[in-house]
This record gives C-alpha cells, structure tokens and sequence, in this order.
C-alpha cells in the first residue's frame, strides 16, 4: 500500500479535481479486484487439484476377490487424493478379460488394479505404459507378471496371496488323524491352482497321505468334479481357485449330501460352509496393494521399484454350522485356538 507522502506527491502533480478523482477511483477498484481475486485463486486452486483414474480389472465375483477390491478402495479414499474408479469384472472368461484389457488401453488411466491372476496376466501381457498393481494373485513369478519377488521390473508390482498349503494339509491331518485320501478340485487352466496342487501332493506325501484329483475347466464342471470325489476321499481340500470357489455351492451340496469335510483355503468362502480354513484377510491384503497405489499415485515411486508383498498373519476359522450339519467333530484343542465364521 502507498504511504501517505506518496500519495500527496501525486496529487500534486494533477492539474484538475477530475484527475485527482480518476485517481481515487482507479485506487479503490485495484484493491477491490485484489480482494475478490482471493476466493477466486482459492477455489481455481482446489479445482485444479489432480483427478487420478484408477481401473479395476476383476476376475470374477466372489467374497475373497471382492474383499481385496474393498480394501483397495478405501485406502485410495481415506488418501486424500481425488480418485475417480471405474469397475470391470471378466465373469472368469479370458475373452472378456482380453476385451476389457482393450478397453482400458482406450481409456488410458493412471493406474490399473488387477484382481486374480488371470486378469493380471491379460491385462500386464499388453499394457506396458500404465503402472500396474495386482491382488490375489498366488505366484506372480510362475504367471510371469514380474521377474521376481524383489524386483519386480517393468510397470508392475502387487501382493500375493499364497497361503500356507503344508499348513493346511497339516490342519486336514490333525481333525481327521485317519484320513487315507484327500482330494483337490481345481481349473488347470489357472496357474495359481496348478501351483497349490504341486505343494499339495508334496505336503500330503509327507505325512503319507494320498491326492485324487478332479478337474473342473469351468463353472459348470464344479458339481461333476465334486462327485467324482465321493469314495474317493475322505475330505476336499479347495485351493484359491477361482473356477471352484465361484461355484463352492456345488462342491457344499455333494460334501452336505454325502457327510464329506471340506476345507477352503480362505475364510470367505468358509462363511458359506465347510469344515476349517487357515486363511489370510483379503481385506487387508487388498489395503496393502492400496498402499502401494497410493505411492505410486503421488510419483514417489515407480512400481518397478516396489517388492512384490505377502501376508504373514493366517487365523484359523471353524463354521460349526456345517460341522454339526455333517456329524464331524472338532477335536478340543483346534477348537480352543480357531475362530468361529459368521457370515
């Protein structure tokens, strides 16, 4: 603001009462349009604030896939970044999969989740340009999303979500010390499975504990392999396949018709029915990608520099409903440490 001095100086310098009077007026509209430039510059600053657009590619409906998605999307909400979602799910069809990969190449996002490995695979097979995070994915190295673990490379990194397998079969032993057979449902086409039945058989092998297999190449399939499991095994072990948890009705209605235990390898699906689960939080596995994200998001990491993650924490859950539905008893002490599923 001019001095009083100044001020004086000028006036003097005007040879009429017009010219001192254009001079107040011109005074007084530069600091009115100061003054109402302040909300303006604020408001222009809040609206240029960056939008991010995220995509989401899912695999196919269900409560584990779903959980991990949930737990994406909150962190990104409660980051404070301004995020807008756009959702596609594949309904566990790679022509889908491919198609929707297509579209969102068109779109161009800022950064792209992928939900199960076979989204993940179509989707990182053809973008290159677009940073990359998956979830729900078991071996990332083996579907050949990143060149490994600790290095991912390229635009892409994420979580997995291998479970504990030795553990489980181990779990199997421990509530049916007489079980001769365990047998596996699982969709070969799917890496994530044919990686889980490999550490099957060889945790089975150790504790003298034979593996009959039952393939089912989609969803229709699931019922049909499950019967053919009947006096085969006594118990089913389902791994985080996508094909057979999408249709875990199928497999719950042969096990409740014919008294057979089931363990699912995640807790999500237990809620519907089953025997036990030894099963991460897909929940907080997806927080964990979001966290990821929103590094990446704000440039202070690349995806290449970010170490594949893992879970460590697995609880133990029991569903008592199923259990009395089948006349199986729990011994005590697995009792005493597990976790009641609710839905």
């Amino acid at each position: 603001m001019a001095s009083p001095h100044l001020i004086f100086k000028q006036l003097g310098a005007f040879s009429s009462l017009d010219q001192v009077e254009g001079f107040f007026r011109e005074t007084i509209m530069k600091k009115l349009i100061w003054l109402f430039s302040i909300p303006l510059l604020v408001l222009w600053s809040i609206s240029s604030a960056q939008a991010f657009n995220v995509t989401i590619h899912q695999l196919v409906e269900h409560p584990s896939l779903e959980e991990a998605a949930n737990g994406f999307k909150a962190v990104l909400e409660e980051s404070g970044l301004e995020v807008k979602f756009t959702e596609y799910n594949a309904q566990n069809n790679v022509a889908t999969s491919q198609q929707i990969v297509n579209s969102i190449i068109s779109e161009k996002p800022d950064l792209i989740l992928t939900v199960g490995t076979l989204t993940s695979q179509s989707t990182v097979n053809k973008i290159k340009d677009i940073p990359i995070v998956f979830t729900a994915v078991t071996d990332p190295v083996t579907a050949q999303l990143v060149a490994s673990l600790e290095k991912p490379g390229a635009n892409v990194t994420g979580t997995s979500d291998m479970t504990p397998i030795s553990d489980q079969i181990a779990l199997i032993k421990e509530i049916q010390p007489d079980l001769k057979t365990v047998g596996v449902i699982y969709n070969p086409g799917e890496v994530n499975s044919q990686v889980q039945v490999d550490l099957v058989k060889k945790a089975a092998q150790s504790l003298g504990i034979n593996v009959q297999e039952a393939v089912a190449s989609n969803n229709a399939n699931v019922y049909s392999a499950a019967q053919s499991l009947v006096g085969k095994a006594e118990a089913i072990f389902i791994p985080t396949d996508n094909t057979v948890i999408s249709s875990f009705e199928s497999v719950l209605k042969v096990a409740t018709d014919r008294k057979i235990p089931v363990y699912p390898a995640e807790a999500d699906s237990l809620k519907k029915g089953g025997t036990a689960a030894l099963s991460l939080s897909y929940y907080e596995l997806g927080r964990q990608t979001g966290l990821m994200a929103v590094k990446i998001l704000k440039g202070e990491v690349k995806p290449s520099d970010i170490p594949v993650q893992t879970q460590e924490k697995f609880d133990l859950f029991l569903n008592s409903d199923f259990n009395n539905l089948i006349g199986l008893t729990i011994p005590q002490s697995i009792a005493d440490r597990a976790q009641e599923v609710t839905k």
